[in-house]
């Protein structure tokens, strides 16, 4: 299988008539300078010569704006720009993100003809009052009509959600990953709201208006949304904000996050929580008092198992008592692992009974 390389090409809040609540594309994506032809050209170029992998599967993404909301003409200059490398044989498809009431069938047909294969959807929501809430200008109901054109006219279709927008609760969130499911989606990304310098959402903030998730939250709802589209066979890419020096902890100076569940390993710490509550109900599964276990997992998925700075080995040891050993095996497939009691309490007993004797 080969490897995905994605080729970034910022087009920072070009498109976009509106000013959501929580946004303010210019921190989020670190890009200020409008960007032309020329440069996803020598953008692409820039990419291309430090790939190392030879079969390497390498995408251009236009990201960062509302990509089908920008002057026509000027899409069609930065989508031919990328297309040249297509035809050239150095890249394989682009991919764009946009709105969803910025999609209809002569669009599309359009960006068919530039090579487009994968369009995101902004959703954030499928609850209208909370769309409204954060001044989104769109409703479920475009999400529902772009959703099916993408996929009618043979489009990989992706959707965005956050967690934690204003007056989103966690069933609200859970309802909004149920109602994307439905809608097919190949691929999602999950983003925790963080209070942004300059942003409505700040102003909310700083007025004692709008409460942000700590981290704990965040992770604890991301997860339950992430196992819903995990169980659906839908590919969760991204898991927070990328972190940059303008998305950074709150503390430091360069930082544009004034609050909220920042962490520069957010999926860690989610995947992490999901590998530890599998382990626990495997343990208490065993009808013993386990003192030390042995876990094999795949090695992709040994980091995760240990969890950030080992706080699983921790808290296992801290809650339940329980030691824990782990060993990578190639042979388990990923997502799976193996759990071997290695010593209970009752053996440990009898093995001091015996020297005691």
């Amino acid at each position: 299988m080969k490897k995905e390389y994605i080729i970034p090409i910022f087009v920072p809040h070009l498109g976009c008539p509106y000013k959501c609540t929580f946004c303010d594309q210019v921190n989020i994506t670190g890009k200020t300078k409008m960007v032309t032809a020329k440069d996803v050209k020598e953008t692409i170029e820039y990419y291309l010569k430090n790939f190392k992998d030879d079969s390497k599967y390498v995408q251009v993404a236009f990201f960062g704006g509302s990509f089908t909301g920008i002057d026509e003409k000027f899409q069609n200059e930065l989508l031919e720009a990328a297309n040249e490398y297509i035809k050239a044989g150095k890249v394989k498809s682009i991919r764009i993100s946009t709105r969803p009431d910025y999609i209809n069938k002569d669009i599309l047909k359009r960006l068919k003809k530039y090579n487009v294969k994968t369009i995101e959807l902004g959703v954030q929501s499928t609850n209208d009052y909370i769309l409204s809430k954060c001044k989104r200008g769109h409703t479920f109901a475009d999400v529902k009509k772009a959703s099916r054109l993408i996929r009618i006219y043979g489009f990989t279709l992706g959707h965005q959600m956050m967690i934690g927008l204003p007056e989103s609760t966690k069933l609200d969130e859970i309802q909004t990953a149920k109602q994307l499911i439905k809608l097919k989606p190949k691929i999602v990304r999950i983003y925790p709201v963080l209070v942004i310098k300059d942003t409505q959402l700040a102003r909310e903030y700083e007025e004692g208006e709008y409460i942000p998730l700590t981290v704990e939250q965040a992770v604890e709802r991301s997860k339950e949304v992430m196992q819903l589209f995990n169980r659906a066979k839908i590919h969760v890419i991204r898991l927070g904000l990328q972190n940059t020096e303008e998305i950074s902890a709150p503390n430091l100076e360069q930082s544009k996050v004034i609050a909220g569940p920042y962490h520069p390993a957010f999926r860690q710490l989610v995947e992490g929580s999901m590998w530890y509550d599998e382990i626990v109900a495997r343990i208490k599964k065993f009808n013993v008092k386990v003192m030390q276990v042995t876990i094999t997992a795949n090695p992709e998925n040994i980091n995760s198992i240990i969890g950030h700075k080992k706080e699983n080995i921790l808290r296992l040891k801290e809650i339940y008592d329980v030691d824990v050993i782990v060993k990578p095996d190639e042979n388990i497939k990923k997502g799976k692992f193996e759990i071997e009691i290695e010593k209970t309490y009752e053996q440990a007993l009898e093995e001091r009974e015996k020297l005691v004797k």
